[in-house]
């Protein structure tokens, strides 16, 4: 550029030379109206056009404000000539404002840059978007944005300005971003190889992932494993991506805190990939070499504190954290001061005690004197949040010390924390109310009116502590000087309590008229309004001053102040009413408790915590603070076992038996079984999630019912099989995935939901890779736990990539059944144990209608296999009538243990009709069970 636009380089040769601004001013001046008559001119040619612009740039940037050239630059960006174009990007980014009418002449340029096969043009374009913006330009563009950013023909480089254009347009405009539909796609991008590509796609899911959090659970999968890649397999270009020996701290200060975002995870397997990893991390004690690599490593590894603190406070790892932070305390190094009082005050947030962080009261006292203004703030959060009633008093004496000489923006913020520490753990109502008086005397402006309603509250409702504080109140008012906030609290305190001090030595009425009186000419309206109330209150209590009183009524009855004078008039009188009148009575009785309620000071600290960038994962103010914040953050984050539920490790016990006997007759129990639809009653599915149905996806899925093992799903792409094994209450299924296709299938992601999740609860012990190549396989293995009678089958959820995203849902064969075992009876048991367990509430019944066969039977052997499939044992010689079937089975329960159970079932050719009786021995199973059984025998 400067080869070809000499007379650029001229002109800025020009104005820097210029020795003072005048002439600065003319020279600009004096070239801006040669540009207006050249732009005027008809002939003006496509590099002169360009020169010019650039002219006009350049000068908007020293500061001079601009009104030509805007047009020419937005007839640049349709130039094929790349120099021309990204001249007119230069000067519409710089000129135009996202409220700029000439935004619509824009958009659609840019939106054919957007498709040019030209990467450096789409950069061009994207870096526009970027920095213009505008709510117009957002919701045209925006799909534009994602399809380039998930292009597989996109270079890397325009990916990553792709995915930063589209987290600027969110940030600004997050109503044009449909950011739950395109959820899975963006997360699947976490997979490229390029890790420049996942650095900037991981800024686009953590600030997605806080707004929409459910959509985004899938990614914590991909964050904590993409992290093992990083730290554990050394998975990376090492000579693009070390910085200092560390692989891409970036990266992992951002998958670090994505994973804070969710709670910890529940499978056993992300688990045991993410405390690996985080424990690589804190072992990573390595000597800064220079300022550079000081930073990436205090950022990582306080990053990896802060997550192992957010997973499991108690852990090995977090005694490690505790005591590493315990020696940064120490360091010579701001930030890193500055970083340990900030995470301790978050272990402080979630630990179960807070002994480890006590150990170090001392350090952070004296942290409250650090010559840094952020550290004393981080000092002052740590030692509210690590305030407790063995250590408040301490903690607060050595706070109420430094108020005196902190400063004035840390004041305000200091008095709610003082007050709040003093009412939470306050031991002695006398040091409360001594705290609280000395607190408003020292920094009586910055105490909100909030500190002293509290304190008026808590005395009225502690008889015991009325006259202390009376008495206390009254020592204040004596004082030369009194604060304002100190005036108020003592004229209700006195006009209520007063008179319980009437008569000790110093305090009797009218030296407490005189007390109160010399401080009310200093103060403002709404205070002497108070304390006129306190007047008419002593003009019962006192009669002996009440002449005194009836003095000041009429001296403020000529005041201008309307409220004022209207107390005024009404309490004198009330005053001069009969001494025996019903009404002043009832006026002049005293105040009853106040009813219970929040502390307002609590709402008034959470406002001044108000977040500027990301949401944070706790709250100052140690574990009582955290329990509301949990609530309505997994209100926020409806993770119903996405990922699993938190579940015991099953014990070990012996296999089943042989398989179930075929009834005679039956050669082959799949044919018997086949065509069954189980899609609706007790095995339909309650999950919202479309799920696949087809006759294929039907039949198979129906056969696995009855099988350990087979293909659940198949076509030209994936092959989804499953083997299964079923040990009492526990059950392991092994989901393996096989790819068909030529090339790589790439960003595999699994997800299981459950409907019935509180009672059917698993956890998955091994995740599959997340790139299957060609003709290779990878398996899922997930662990389910039957701890109720369940009635909907878990659903699994695919996500990969293939040219574009594919999503598939299917129904896993996990139902009830598959927690039978059956047993073989002989009649006689058979008998004896159908009157044991009697009726009902163990026994149920229910008829429902059957279909006949061709011959207008009953198709009693393939009434068998259903049973049979169903892990019932048939029961052969109990029933003369051939039709019926009587079996026995257990059913095993986590929760309430094993349950045995008898069935019979008893159709009727004529009336088409079945009876099914059901008796078990748990009186909860019984109706469950025949529901069941009588789905299965219906989808016949």
């Amino acid at each position: 550029m400067a080869q070809t636009m000499r007379g650029l380089n001229l002109f800025i040769a020009n104005i820097r030379a210029a020795r003072v601004g005048e002439a600065e001013r003319l020279a600009i001046n004096k070239e801006m109206a040669n540009i207006r008559t050249k732009f005027a001119s008809p002939n003006l040619s496509a590099y002169d056009r360009k020169k010019y612009v650039a002219k006009i740039a350049f000068c908007f940037i020293m500061g001079y404000k601009q009104d030509l050239g805007h047009m020419e630059a937005i007839q640049l960006l349709t130039a094929q000539k790349y120099s021309e174009k990204q001249i007119g990007y230069l000067a519409v980014t710089l000129m135009l404002t996202e409220n700029s009418d000439l935004l619509r002449l824009v958009v659609n340029s840019i939106k054919k840059d957007l498709d040019d096969r030209w990467d450096v043009v789409n950069c061009l374009a994207l870096q526009a978007i970027a920095n213009i913006g505008g709510d117009e330009m957002a919701e045209a563009l925006a799909p534009d944005v994602h399809k380039l950013m998930i292009s597989p023909t996109s270079n890397n480089f325009v990916k990553k300005k792709a995915a930063l254009a589209l987290l600027r347009v969110y940030r600004k405009y997050p109503q044009v971003v449909p950011a739950q539909e395109w959820a899975l796609r963006i997360i699947s991008l976490m997979d490229d190889p390029d890790l420049g590509v996942v650095v900037a796609i991981a800024s686009l899911v953590l600030t997605l992932a806080q707004d929409f959090p459910e959509a985004y659970e899938t990614a914590y999968e991909k964050a904590a494993d993409r992290l093992h890649k990083l730290v554990i397999g050394r998975h990376y270009d090492s000579r693009l991506y070390d910085y200092y020996k560390i692989p891409s701290p970036w990266l992992q200060v951002k998958l670090l805190k994505l994973l804070q975002y969710y709670p910890p995870p529940e499978d056993t397997a992300v688990r045991r990939m993410v405390e690996q990893v985080l424990a690589t991390l804190l072992e990573m004690q390595e000597i800064p070499r220079s300022v550079q690599h000081n930073n990436a490593l205090h950022a990582v590894l306080f990053e990896a504190i802060n997550t192992i603190i957010h997973i499991d406070a108690r852990s090995m790892l977090a005694t490690q954290s505790a005591h590493l932070l315990g020696r940064f305390l120490s360091s010579k190094e701001t930030n890193v001061r500055y970083l340990a009082l900030n995470t301790m005050a978050h272990l402080a947030a979630r630990a179960e005690t807070l002994d480890p962080i006590k150990k170090h009261q001392n350090t952070i006292i004296m942290s409250l004197r650090d010559k840094d203004i952020s550290v004393r703030r981080r000092a002052l959060d740590l030692l509210y949040s690590m305030c407790d009633v063995d250590n408040a008093q301490v903690i607060v004496g050595e706070l109420l010390n430094y108020l005196k000489i902190a400063d004035y923006g840390l004041r305000e913020e200091m008095v709610l924390k003082i007050a709040i520490c003093c009412e939470k753990f306050a031991t002695e109502y006398k040091w409360y109310v001594d705290t609280i008086l000395e607190l408003i005397s020292a920094a009586g402006d910055y105490v909100g009116d909030e500190v002293w309603y509290r304190v008026i509250q808590i005395v009225t409702n502690t008889e015991d502590l009325q006259a202390y504080a009376a008495h206390t109140c009254f020592n204040y008012l004596k004082s030369p000087t009194c604060h304002e906030s100190l005036v108020k609290i003592a004229g209700y305190i006195l006009g209520e309590y007063g008179h319980l001090i009437a008569n000790e030595a110093g305090c009797s009425p009218y030296e407490q008229f005189q007390a109160l009186h010399a401080k009310s000419n200093f103060c403002n309206a709404n205070t002497r309004a108070l304390i006129l109330t306190t007047y008419i209150k002593w003009v019962n209590v006192f009669p002996e001053i009440k002449p005194q009183l009836m003095t000041v009524f009429d001296r403020y009855r000529h005041v201008l102040d309307s409220e004022l004078q209207q107390r005024a008039c009404e309490y004198l009188a009330l005053a001069e009413r009969p001494e025996d009148d019903d009404l002043l009575q009832t006026v002049w009785d005293e105040m009853p408790p106040f009813p219970e309620r929040e502390s307002a000071l609590m709402n008034r600290l959470a406002k001044k915590h108000g977040d500027t960038g990301d949401k944070r994962t706790w709250i100052v103010g140690g574990k009582e603070a955290m329990k509301d914040a949990q609530v309505m953050r997994m209100k926020s984050l409806k993770r119903v076992t996405t990922n699993g539920t938190p579940i015991s490790s099953p014990a070990r016990t012996r296999p089943h038996g042989a398989a179930a006997n075929v009834p005679n007759g039956t050669t082959d129990i799949m044919a018997a079984l086949a065509g069954l639809d189980m899609s609706g009653g007790p095995l339909a599915n309650g999950d919202p999630t479309p799920v696949l149905r087809t006759p294929d996806v039907d039949a198979k899925y129906q056969k696995l019912l009855y099988s350990d093992s087979g293909v659940l799903y198949d076509d030209v792409q994936i092959t989804v099989s499953i083997k299964s094994d079923y040990r009492m209450s526990h059950g392991r299924i092994r989901v393996f995935f096989h790819n068909k296709l030529p090339t790589p299938l790439d960003s595999l992601s699994t997800t299981i939901k459950s409907g019935d999740h509180d009672h059917l609860t698993f956890d998955i012990r091994q995740i599959p890779t997340t790139t299957i190549q060609s003709a290779g396989h990878t398996m899922l293995e997930v662990e389910f736990e039957c701890k109720e009678f369940f009635n909907q089958s878990p659903t699994l959820h695919i996500s990969f990539f293939t040219g574009s995203m594919s999503t598939i849902v299917l129904r896993l064969p996990v139902v009830v059944h598959k927690f039978f075992e059956p047993i073989q009876l002989e009649p006689q048991d058979f008998y004896m144990r159908w009157q044991k367990i009697g009726g009902p509430p163990r026994e149920a019944q229910v008829f429902f209608p059957i279909a006949l066969n061709k011959r207008g039977d009953v198709d009693a052997l393939a009434q068998q296999a259903i049973i049979t499939g169903a892990r019932i044992r048939c029961l052969e010689g109990v029933d003369p009538n051939v039709v019926n079937t009587v079996g026995a089975g257990v059913i095993y329960t986590s929760a309430t243990g094993k349950a045995g159970f008898l069935i019979r079932v008893e159709p009727s050719r004529e009336e088409k009709q079945c009876r099914l009786t059901v008796r078990c021995t748990s009186d909860t199973f019984a109706p469950s069970l025949m529901e069941y059984i009588r789905g299965l025998l219906m989808a016949k």
